[in-house]
């Protein structure tokens, strides 16, 4: 599970490209323009940049430059129509990884992206060991001294993410965001009811304890002696 952030301000192909990531078990973050886009990375951060190149407000190219003056090893993926040569020797330039012309077949581009993610060396444990739990992405199971608890697809994602960045606070909209539709009816009150039931159900796992950040959100914290 990679934390994929894609740059589109055509909202159909964004959507295309961010449901299929998801489809592939990425965290995507989705932003229409430039600024947009930068302002996501420079705040939480990102495993992968997927981002066209004329965008109104901040276009590819500045978002690109300003992405490297902050990290200069990010991989960046240019996906756009521009196919002459110039666009692609200044995309180069700037630091880019890869370059995509639209349209483009989504298969092709999904094993070109999990190619970038091998090459960057970020591939995501498959499962997480925390004292007496256990959770495997692959199975979608979770465990506490090898008996198996119960959790819907919500909660298993959301705990999978929290188990994933130890220490780091998701805020309510944050994870609002990531695990639920924009068009949901969805709530911060919504994501308060699921972290009761998460903490309900792993209650007896001695290794973490998901902490509430007073006026944020939550975030993991280990067990030093058992995580």
């Amino acid at each position: 599970m990679a934390k994929i952030l894609v740059v589109e301000d055509d909202k159909a192909m964004n959507g295309l490209v961010s449901e299929c990531l998801k489809d592939s078990g990425h965290i995507v973050v989705s932003c229409n323009n430039g600024k947009e886009g930068l302002d996501a990375f420079l705040s939480d951060g990102a495993d992968l940049i997927i981002s066209d190149i004329m965008m109104p407000v901040m276009d590819g190219y500045e978002f690109v430059s300003k992405v490297r003056e902050a990290n200069k090893t990010v991989p960046v993926l240019f996906m756009t129509a521009k196919d002459d040569k110039t666009s692609k020797m200044y995309g180069y330039k700037l630091g880019i990884d890869d370059y995509v012309t639209k349209p483009f077949d989504i298969d092709v581009f999904m094993l070109k992206i999990e190619a970038i993610l091998r090459r960057a060396g970020i591939k995501a444990d498959k499962e997480i060991r925390v004292g007496n739990f256990r959770m495997s992405e692959d199975e979608r199971c979770a465990w506490i001294d090898e008996e198996e608890i119960s959790l819907t697809v919500r909660e298993f994602d959301i705990l999978f993410r929290l188990l994933s960045y130890p220490k780091k606070t998701f805020t309510r909209s944050n994870l609002m965001d990531e695990f639920w539709d924009y068009d949901s009816s969805a709530t911060s009150r919504t994501v308060d009811v699921y972290m009761a039931k998460i903490r309900e159900k792993t209650q007896r796992a001695d290794g973490f304890e998901i902490v509430t950040v007073h006026g944020l959100g939550y975030k993991v914290v280990l067990n030093e002696k058992k995580g």
